[in-house]
């Protein structure tokens, strides 16, 4: 195993306090009501333009100057300056582990990259990553397989030498179409039931994920091959980066 990639928003943080507060600042500037914590979480996943979108559908039509009010929400999030995200319990502890046994650690996130690092250098491990791709990369969002893809390219490893660590409906797919084994994080934004998605191992705890990808490389060894999913998941041919 060469490069553990993760996913962001709701895997390795708690991103949800800081969006819900740049989008009711948006929602009272347009005369819309406030939104609530669980339902901003929900919009979360496709990137910022989606969210925006999914704010505005909640309580009637789309504002006709969608863009603008996009722009403007990525004005008020960056303002917030991310002082309410949170590591997810454990997660700054396992990357830190996981990065001192020689392992590159890659990020692939359709939250635009500038935020994205943002929160990294917020955080204090923008150092641990080889590679950030981000929703403005100019490649196609997840779950298109072509951004994590790219991630592990950058890492330095071939997708039989990666994993993708994530928590939501969103990472399953773009991990089962990129032919990359996949680590489930139960404890995030995911809306499916665990069991619906397509994935290699689950875990509840950070504590618990440097042991996990440790026993999924072991698994490969073993078998000669990547591991197959748990789940039956159609698998479509890949797309070229």
């Amino acid at each position: 195993m060469k490069a553990v990639i993760f996913d962001l928003d709701g895997t390795l943080v708690d991103s949800a306090p800081d969006l819900q507060a740049a989008a009711n600042r948006l929602m009272r500037q347009n005369g819309r009501p406030e939104l609530d914590l669980a339902t901003v979480t929900s919009f979360i996943g496709n990137g910022m333009a989606r969210l925006v979108e999914r704010c505005f559908a909640r309580h009637g039509a789309l504002p006709e100057d969608l863009p603008a009010q996009v722009a403007r929400f990525k004005q008020f999030y960056a303002e917030e300056g991310h002082r309410r995200t949170r590591f997810m319990p454990g997660a700054d502890a396992a990357l830190r582990r996981l990065a001192g046994s020689g392992v590159a650690l890659g990020l692939c996130t359709n939250k635009d990259s500038g935020p994205a690092l943002e929160i990294l250098r917020h955080l204090r491990i923008e150092g641990l990553f080889q590679a950030v791709v981000g929703g403005d990369s100019g490649l196609a969002k997840k779950p298109d397989p072509a951004p994590l893809l790219a991630c592990i390219s950058t890492c330095g490893a071939k997708p039989d030498e990666a994993v993708y660590v994530g928590d939501s409906e969103t990472d399953a797919h773009t991990a089962h179409h990129a032919g990359v084994p996949f680590l489930l994080y139960s404890g995030g934004y995911r809306s499916a039931p665990l069991a619906s998605l397509p994935h290699d191992a689950a875990f509840a705890h950070f504590a618990l994920l440097p042991q996990v990808v440790q026993a999924l490389a072991a698994r490969c060894l073993q078998e000669g091959q990547g591991p197959a999913t748990v789940l039956p998941f159609p698998k479509p041919a890949r797309k070229a980066v």
